[in-house]
């Protein structure tokens, strides 16, 4: 179970756990308009097909979308029910949320959910939103998973316990998650302006509920609410990837079928807001953190004709570096950073804005400008440029994500949630037909003092009023709008190790750079690449402070040709996304491009690597993130936890890249970067000599190697490049309890340096094996005894960092959890490592580990970002994929003596260093 997090500096906000929904939808890639199967079973009815999708209704009520594609051998199946908090009653918030997590507990027939998930390898999650909540899994596609994911789904629906005694042990599981929330001012300030926001709707309301209501729930009113909602009539269930269609549809008849339609008639919700008559103000006071500024206006609903403008005007203000909040605030140093959330709810609406702020910055001044900006559009129309870039840029985003099946599996819920699975297409097309015209209408009706909320209250004169709140006909939005026609079939891929080393196309460039193009068949010809750069050696590289890691945040933000706006308008136009990772000698750039676009996307970033120019501008923006990000860390457990284990027994000095530094020194380096030492760095240890490229998906090879060859055939780098060693040095061990005041929520890190073996070692499949059982997995011995059985974790696990060079891997565990049960957390920790060294596990654990650890691995290696992060790793290490096949090899074969003897061998309890971060009062 997770929390899901907005894409924006608001953070994570919503509350989340792997849940269903009973509308049966699979993506297909079949041609528009396509006739649905040619016999569905006895108690089927095909309703409509769209782009691909096809929806088929049960006698019951389940809505059933189908919609295969064989281009990643994967298989997703998302359950979405039509119930989230917005449906909650007085004394009821949180329980949507918290029978989320309850439905994880079991049925009679299925006891162990999250053992049974582990054994078969698959990864599930669900989460709980205002208007829906769903359960869903994705994993290597198999016939076995898929008709037992089916039936659990079908299972759960109808047969979970939804006991008192689960009830109990969950308690404190929520209430840790409720303090994770608690201590995240970004979380708390969103909280408090919705609350403001809304007077009587229940979007004032967060998903995770209030403490006293989930503390008191009544498990007679949890069941009630359980059968209310969890029925086959409200619901949706989603299908997408890999898989027979015949089969599903008899193992979704066989499950869901026989379940009957209820005779319960669901409530009819109607509370709606007046339109606000004037600006609200709320302030919040903690310790911790830097200022922050959001401000909020009320919106049509999510499936509202004006909700493509309101989008687009996300982008327009909040985008970086061309929204207006970013020039405002950001480029004249008012604020460290801005974002922007238009969310789509089903009932009417909002529009966040948010400005980050460090330390030095003055909020009246930032507010000001802030409010200038947003509601200027009178004065200030919103330009045609502006439009059209917003239009590329969400319109980019929307195809990468239709292009991946496991995406769209799970992000068709948040369309459903509106009232119809078609509104994931109908937003796209009025999205790419929205006129300027509407754009400057909408914001103008909604972006008004009298309409928003913010940290402070000023009367006015001349009050106006943004149009009066309304729910929509849903059925009408769809008259006259026509369906693109859907994708063309993809062939299937084998994405075996045995399969992958055949496909893939290794060479190497004049500059030295080594390449690995694997050519295969994707949906919406998507290519995923990855291409890393190596410098320097241990001396060269010291005393280097900062320079290494903002030279390549700059990498994007300027060249000789182009400047940070049109880099960024350019990606857009390739359908390109970006990323650029720094690392001790090294910088990776990892992009999301397509099959018409590759080629110019690696001109581009050949240009961005041999021609930055450093915008002084750009690296104070940056340096003010920076600062800010580092003040923030200072209060937070798990900052202040991992640094300090960090930073205990670090046997390096100041400057050698192997230092771990203390929040100061951060600072300290920061602020001494210049743009003249990012130049010199740039100059002596850029090139492509010493690096390599990696790229799955569908791309001509010929055509990309010619690119590749272009961009960076002829650049040698001028200084030889060595891998900094990281051989074992003794760490004493400890106990450490790390104070950070007003903070709800605690970490606990424990950390054994120096295990003595590498991922190449005999001993590293039994040792990954031991580790899974002990904490890899949702039925492992740490997960089953603090989060299950005491119910004092949201989340906890152990983990191993495993060398690939040196034997010197690293065993290490963690717990999040209340401050006042520091003590429980600890005991149960030390006696569950203890349990395990003494007794072992046992052949049952283990035939299911190996399955749940094989099934894994596969799963990895068809997502295309991962294959291509992998070629690129075997490409440096000069190895192949025959390398993971004699893992999985190995694991397969492994006997019970082996796993145990593995974990006594190098599992040392009298080696840990054990920190804690929290507020505690012992």
């Amino acid at each position: 179970m997770t929390a899901e997090k907005l894409q924006s500096p608001f953070g994570r906000l919503r509350a989340a756990v792997v849940v269903s929904g009973l509308a049966l939808v699979a993506l297909c890639a079949t041609p528009a308009h396509a006739a649905p199967p040619a016999k569905l079973p006895p108690g089927m009815k095909a309703v409509t097909e769209v782009e691909g999708i096809q929806e088929i209704r049960l006698a019951n009520g389940l809505q059933l979308l189908l919609a295969p594609d064989d281009s990643k051998p994967t298989t997703t199946v998302n359950l979405t029910y039509h119930v989230g908090s917005r449906h909650e009653n007085y004394g009821e918030t949180g329980m949507a949320h918290l029978l989320e997590h309850l439905i994880f507990k079991g049925t009679p027939k299925n006891p162990a959910v999250w053992a049974e998930f582990s054994k078969r390898g698959l990864r599930a999650n669900g989460s709980t939103w205002f208007d829906r909540t769903n359960y869903f899994a994705s994993f290597a596609a198999n016939d076995d998973n898929l008709k037992w994911f089916l039936s659990w789904h079908a299972d759960a629906m109808v047969n979970s316990f939804i006991a008192k005694k689960d009830l109990d042990s969950e308690m404190t599981v929520v209430r840790n998650e409720m303090e994770m929330g608690e201590n995240d001012p970004q979380r708390i300030l969103y909280q408090r302006l919705l609350s403001a926001m809304f007077d009587w709707h229940n979007y004032a309301k967060d998903t995770i509920g209030a403490r006293a209501d989930v503390e008191n729930v009544d498990i007679g009113r949890l069941q009630a609410f359980y059968r209310q909602y969890y029925q086959p009539d409200n619901a949706t269930l989603i299908v997408s990837g890999k898989f027979d269609t015949a089969k599903v549809l008899t193992w979704v008849q066989q499950s869901f079928g026989a379940i009957p339609r209820p005779k319960r008639v669901l409530p009819r919700l109607y509370t709606l807001d007046p339109a606000q008559d004037g600006e609200r103000v709320i302030h919040v006071r903690r310790v911790g953190g830097t200022p922050l500024l959001y401000v909020g206006y009320h919106t049509p609903p999510g499936g509202h004709a004006d909700s493509a403008a309101l989008k687009m005007l996300e982008l327009i203000f909040g985008d970086a570096p061309a929204g207006r909040l970013h020039k405002r605030l950001v480029e004249t140093r008012l604020a460290s950073s801005v974002g922007a959330e238009s969310f789509s709810f089903h009932d009417p609406s909002a529009a966040l804005f948010v400005a980050v702020l460090g330390a030095e910055h003055d909020v009246d001044k930032a507010r000001d400008a802030m409010l200038g900006a947003l509601e200027s559009v009178a004065r200030e129309p919103i330009t045609a440029e502006e439009l059209e870039r917003a239009r590329a840029k969400w319109l980019k985003g929307w195809e990468q994500e239709f292009a991946n099946p496991e995406a769209v599996g799970v992000n068709l819920s948040e369309a459903i949630a509106l009232g119809d699975w078609r509104f994931f297409f109908l937003q796209r097309d009025r999205v790419a037909k929205v006129t300027l015209a509407d754009v400057q209408r909408v914001a103008e009706q909604n972006l008004l003092p009298s309409n928003r909320t913010l940290a402070r209250y000023e009367p006015t004169t001349e009050p106006r009023r943004a149009p009066a709140p309304a729910t929509i006909d849903v059925a009408a939005q769809f008259k006259g709008w026509t369906p693109s026609a859907a994708a063309a079939t993809v062939a299937a891929f084998d994405a075996t190790p045995s399969n992958i080393d055949a496909k893939t196309q290794k060479s190497q460039l004049a500059s030295g750079l080594k390449l690995a193009l694997l050519p295969k068949p994707t949906r919406g010809n998507a290519v995923r690449a990855t291409l890393v750069l190596r410098f320097g050696d241990e001396k060269s590289l010291a005393n280097q402070g900062d320079v290494p890691e903002m030279v390549a945040a700059m990498l994007d933000k300027g060249t000789a040709r182009l400047s940070r706006q049109q880099i960024q308008d350019r990606l857009d136009e390739l359908k390109t996304e970006l990323k650029i990772a720094p690392s001790n000698g090294a910088v990776t750039l990892a992009f999301a491009s397509r099959r018409d676009t590759l080629p110019q996307a690696i001109a581009l970033v050949g240009e961005l690597l041999r021609e930055p120019n450093f915008p002084p501008a750009v690296l104070e923006e940056l340096r003010a993130q920076g600062l800010t990000a580092i003040e923030q860390q200072r209060h937070e457990p798990e900052a202040v936890t991992e640094n300090a284990l960090a930073r205990h027994g670090n046997p390096y000095p100041r400057g050698d890249v192997r230092h771990a530094r203390s929040f100061d020194e951060q600072v300290a380096d920061l602020k001494a970067v210049t743009a003249d030492q990012l130049r010199a760095f740039h100059q002596r240890f850029y090139g492509a000599s010493y690096g390599e490229f990696a790229a799955t998906g569908d791309f001509d090879p010929a055509a990309v190697r010619q690119a590749l060859d272009a961009a960076l055939g002829n650049w040698r780098s001028t200084a030889t490049y060595a891998r900094v060693p990281e051989p074992a040095h003794p760490v004493p061990p400890t106990l450490m309890k790390l104070p950070t005041p007003d903070k709800q929520n605690a970490l606990m890190l424990a950390q054994q340096s120096g295990v003595p073996l590498n991922d190449l070692d005999a001993d590293y499949p039994a040792l990954m094996t031991a580790n899974f059982l002990l904490g890899g997995s949702g039925s492992s011995r740490l997960w089953v005894r603090i989060r299950e059985k005491d119910g004092l974790s949201y989340g906890t696990g152990s983990f191993v960092k495993w060398s690939q060079f040196e034997p010197n891997s690293s065993w290490g565990a963690y717990a999040i959890f209340a401050p006042q049960n520091r003590p429980k957390v600890e005991k149960a920790f030390r006696e569950e490592v203890a349990r395990a060294l003494k007794d072992g596990f046992t052949a049952a654990e283990l035939a299911e580990a190996k399955r749940g650890l094989i099934s894994r691995r596969s799963l990895a290696r068809a997502q295309d970002d991962q294959l291509a992060a992998s070629l690129a790793s075997n490409l440096y290490l000069g190895r192949d994929f025959a390398v993971s096949q004699r893992v999985d090899d190995a694991i397969a074969a492994l006997t019970l003596e082996q796993v145990n003897a593995a974990l006594r061998k190098y599992v040392k309890p009298d080696a840990f260093v054990l920190a804690f971060g929290g507020d505690f009062k012992e």
